[in-house]
């Protein structure tokens, strides 16, 4: 019964993201020429979208990276191509939630699964987490400077905000991670939740997440002593983002243009992710695209500014969508056939007993 209502809850939300996706390109496109725009499309130097798609490929191989290190440092077993699988998922229901909020439950849910300490699991995704909000936060403020002109008129509060968002979801990562107090709190208002809804076996379930607790502080604790792991993660996020925000430039390169420098549509596209990230709307969608429209509307003429915001869409986010749905679907049919086969193996042992 819960696991057919996490389906239903899971389909809503890709119908919900669907019909974002639709409303947004109506909107954007209802009054351009599609035949224009697709032709703009076809006529790109498909090296430089190869370009963009290796740069998504480090951006992705860079979370795997940090989780690998930081999993191993707890003392977990895991390989790259699991922890590869693993920031798909992640990837997938981050896009589909909003907020991104079940990217993170998802990925603790499949580590689980595969005999990862959910304390750890939890610990290795908010310091990723909190080493993007740092580089987030920080190249966003940096590279707003010599681009305020661009953001002076409306935008700039856009900017605000999203930074204040940011700013805020990267305290509550720090104290959940170094705060016992906080989330000894949590536990007992998670336990009262569960008490008045009447759930069955509370007692167990609270010891259970306290057991959880003293790993998770004793890993936070690890972690506190072992500033070299912490830098070497935020290095790592910096080198993660720097690909990602290397996409709008591809694409600008893909068209054959040449007046703005790579620095230049970096900083542009920091600014951008900065502003839309915190926006608790669905893989960002809707803000994403008007931004860009708004942001880089110096960067791209105006005959090719649609064509541009959708090939950047495409790269940077709906081909990775697209791959790590795929993912989640094969991992599903996987965990059944495997179950099935366990249920399989059983019988058979009864029989022959």
């Amino acid at each position: 019964m819960e696991k057919s209502k996490k389906i239903k809850k899971t389909i809503i939300n890709l119908m919900i993201f669907i019909f974002l996706i639709i409303l947004t390109f109506w909107i954007i496109l209802k009054d351009q020429d599609i035949s224009q725009i697709l032709h703009a499309v076809r006529s790109v130097k498909k090296e430089y979208i190869l370009m963009g798609i290796c740069a998504m490929i480090v951006y992705i191989s860079c979370e795997t990276i940090n989780i690998e290190r930081i999993l191993k440092a707890l003392g977990e077993k895991s390989t790259f191509i699991r922890n590869f699988k693993y920031t798909l998922i992640g990837f997938f229901f981050s896009a589909i939630t909003p907020a991104a909020s079940g990217g993170q439950p998802m990925e603790i849910y499949y580590m689980h699964k595969e005999k990862i300490s959910v304390a750890n699991s939890t610990l290795a995704l908010l310091m990723h987490l909190t080493s993007l909000q740092v580089v987030t936060i920080t190249i966003g403020i940096i590279s707003v400077i010599p681009n305020f002109s661009v953001v002076k008129d409306g935008l700039i509060w856009l900017f605000l905000l999203g930074i204040f968002l940011n700013s805020s979801a990267l305290a509550l990562l720090i104290i959940s991670i170094f705060s016992k107090g906080l989330s000894k709190a949590l536990i007992n208002f998670a336990v009262k939740i569960l008490k008045f809804f009447k759930i069955k076996n509370v007692e167990q379930k609270q010891e259970k997440l306290e057991k959880e607790l003293e790993t998770y502080q004793e890993s936070a604790m690890y972690i506190k002593s072992h500033k070299l792991l912490m830098l070497k993660t935020v290095l790592t996020t910096l080198v993660q983002m720097i690909a990602y925000y290397c996409v709008p430039y591809c694409i600008y390169k893909a068209y054959g243009l040449n007046t703005y420098n790579i620095l230049q549509v970096i900083s542009l596209q920091a600014v951008l992710y900065a502003t839309v990230s915190g926006i608790p709307s669905p893989g960002a969608v809707g803000v994403s695209e008007g931004g860009f429209l708004g942001i880089f509307a110096n960067v791209f003429p105006d005959k090719l500014i649609n064509s541009a915001m959708l090939l950047n869409r495409a790269v940077n986010f709906y081909l990775l969508v697209l791959i790590s749905g795929i993912v989640v679907i094969v991992n599903i049919f996987r965990t059944k056939n495997i179950v099935v086969e366990s249920t399989e193996v059983v019988e058979e042992d009864e029989v022959e007993k």
